[in-house]
């Protein structure tokens, strides 16, 4: 399943500025500061993160065509921010869902093969 493309364009400019006061802190979320490919910008991206052994994995809930992925592929990293803490993530690779599950930790891997996404990024911690 990937969420519609007009959630996403919503969520962009309604929901994520809103997001981006809390969702450093919050125990599921993070926000990956990454720099645009073309205009040199810094955008800071929420996203419900889940914990692995070697870094962090992100469900691609609307598909692989994201800006955000585009950017920290390109660039070959970013930053993360989770739970107040600030550190860099490289090696992006999108990989299924099926292939990311066994590497979540915690509270989270009960709940990241069940949900309804078929596509992640694995990110190492540096």
């Amino acid at each position: 399943m990937q969420l519609p493309q007009w959630l996403a364009r919503f969520n962009r400019y309604v929901t994520n500025p809103i997001q981006r006061i809390w969702a450093g802190w919050a125990p599921t979320f993070g926000i990956l500061e990454h720099v645009g490919r073309r205009s040199g910008k810094t955008y800071r991206t929420p996203l419900t993160v889940f914990s692995t052994d070697e870094g962090v994995a992100i469900l691609l809930t609307y598909g692989p065509d994201r800006d955000w992925l585009k950017n920290i592929t390109a660039a070959g990293g970013a930053r993360m921010k989770r739970r107040g803490r600030t550190f860099a993530v490289t090696d992006p690779r999108v990989v299924s869902k099926a292939e990311a599950a066994p590497y979540v930790r915690g509270l989270g891997s009960g709940l990241f093969p069940r949900l309804p996404f078929e596509n992640a990024v694995l990110l190492r911690r540096v």
